[in-house]
């Protein structure tokens, strides 16, 4: 990825300062609900972010122990810059070590439920802020280093019911540190204290409420692409689909091209109400029906990594070739979004590969063409939040993630035109009853897969030998971890019965009853 000077949609806000914790885009996303724009921040960065106002900064958790040599310490200018500062966890420790606090390393890093009693007795500036709190609640805590002794400039403002000190406030500068997640849903009352610190403490004005989300990404495309024209590939998903609709909006639409390839690998009847939803918004679509050259190129394929590069190339060698058929546009656009930009410290978040289908990687070079990124600084929820502001029924805002690569990678083994078929027939019984009994939204994902096993089965007199059809159904809060979808046995029962009745080629079906880790959501 090439990295441009973004501008970012606003100038003031919250620091978020990652010291690699799995849950520091947890930290911005509360922060950003609360109505407040928040900006993760790389924990070694030695200045602060250029043209940035922050009235406040978070120090994340982080599996580093402050005692060793190797640990990131807390950068000068968040010190001398003289703003609130909220240490989590490795925060916490951060914080006691700068004023001399002694720690005692713990080997173990456990997490688990505790109960917090604050305190608010010592009369400290932090009193007014935990009085309007419950003086007792559940939290998510942290059990790693434990401060021992801190010096006499913190008052200890909450302890766990075992008098582990779980939260300290500095006397005089306006420091708080907490020995448990916030951030996390376990924590009952983790989002009202994030937004008494930002609100009360830091003295921060919202400035992220829904319009102001929809707002600045709108000026944000108007200044990147100022009076060029925009040419983006577009899934169906929700990320390409909100896209193309609000540069269009943005723009005008006579100056935003999407194009769509019909790789022949989407569900049943996908493409042509992908096709109809966009251009309902108003988008000037073009279709390229690709179907017969993806399966030739598929031919004879069974690797799942050689399917993703496979389609990956034809993708965009389909995409270039229209490009360079159709001149006069300057912009490409990317549905990118923030967790896939952030330069992130220790577990690599930000560094990691963006899935090749969405990146359009090399093209703007080849193509002497600029990026936009509409979504570049924003969540999965808020670009669903600027979907319905500018007019995406809820139908397409609240769909499923889907993968680029699309059936290939849940059909397993060589990919044929007969294949697609039965698995497209078998999924979409699976969704439609899904929706019909309303747990489609219980749902993070949930899908179809063809095994490549064939089995015996009885239909009438005859016997029969046909193929697997796996289901598969997943809770998720992250998609870090996904959880099995707790689907009533009668309902899956249902699901199977009408699948082997009316799907010529699959006469069993199984539930995948696997979490995330050990397996991944998708099969391949």
């Amino acid at each position: 990825m090439h990295h441009h000077s973004v501008t970012r949609p606003v100038h003031d806000g919250i620091i978020v300062l990652d010291y690699g914790s799995q849950y520091t885009l947890l930290i911005a996303r509360r922060l950003r609900e609360i109505g407040l724009y928040a900006e993760i921040v790389d924990g070694s960065k030695e200045q602060p972010p250029e043209d940035f106002t922050f009235h406040g900064v978070i120090l994340s958790g982080g599996p580093d122990s402050v005692t060793d040599e190797t640990a990131r310490k807390l950068p000068r200018w968040v010190l001398d810059s003289g703003k609130p500062i909220l240490g989590i966890c490795y925060g916490m420790q951060l914080l006691a070590q700068e004023f001399g606090g002694k720690l005692r390393s713990g080997h173990q890093r456990e997490y688990g439920k505790a109960t917090l009693n604050l305190d608010v007795s010592h009369g400290c500036w932090a009193s007014s802020m935990l009085s309007k709190l419950p003086e007792s609640q559940t939290v998510w805590m942290s059990h790693g280093d434990d401060v021992e002794n801190l010096t006499e400039e913190f008052s200890i403002i909450g302890r766990t019911g075992d008098g582990v000190v779980a939260a300290v406030a500095h006397k005089e500068k306006p420091y708080i540190a907490l020995q448990f997640h916030p951030e996390v849903q376990h924590s009952e009352c983790g989002k009202e204290l994030l937004s008494l610190f930002v609100q009360d403490v830091c003295k921060a004005k919202l400035n992220w409420q829904a319009d102001d989300v929809v707002e600045a990404t709108l000026d944000y495309v108007k200044e990147t692409v100022a009076d060029g024209k925009v040419l983006m590939a577009v899934s169906g998903g929700v990320d390409s689909t909100v896209a193309v609709a609000l540069m269009s909006q943005a723009l005008g639409n006579d100056r935003v091209t999407a194009v769509f390839v019909d790789h022949g690998l989407l569900r049943k009847n996908e493409a042509s109400w992908v096709k109809e939803k966009i251009e309902s918004l108003g988008v000037n679509l073009v279709v390229l029906n690709r179907a017969q050259e993806f399966y030739q190129a598929l031919s004879g394929v069974s690797d799942p990594e050689q399917k993703r590069k496979i389609i990956g190339l034809k993708f965009i060698e389909e995409f270039e070739t229209y490009a360079k058929a159709n001149e006069g546009f300057t912009h490409l656009g990317q549905g990118t979004l923030y967790p896939d930009v952030i330069e992130s410290a220790g577990h690599g978040a930000g560094a990691k590969v963006i899935k090749s289908h969405h990146n359009v990687g090399g093209l703007p070079e080849r193509l002497h063409m600029a990026l936009v990124e509409p979504f570049r600084y924003l969540f999965k929820d808020e670009v669903r939040l600027v979907g319905r502001k500018v007019g995406i029924s809820n139908e397409l805002v609240d769909r499923h993630p889907f993968p680029g690569p699309g059936l290939a990678v849940r059909i397993l083994g060589e990919i044929t035109a007969d294949k697609v078929e039965i698995l497209q027939n078998a999924d979409q019984i699976f969704i439609d009853k899904l929706r019909e009994k309303d747990l489609y939204k219980e749902v993070w994902q949930a899908f179809a897969v063809l095994l490549p096993v064939k089995t015996v089965g009885v239909m009438g007199d005859n016997r029969t030998y046909q193929w697997t059809c796996a289901l598969r159904a997943v809770t998720a809060t992250d998609g870090m971890t996904a959880g099995v979808g707790d689907l009533p046995m009668e309902f899956l029962v249902s699901v199977s019965d009408e699948i082997v009745r009316k799907v010529d080629g699959i006469n069993r079906v199984v539930y995948d009853i696997t979490t995330k880790p050990p397996a991944t959501i998708e099969w391949e």
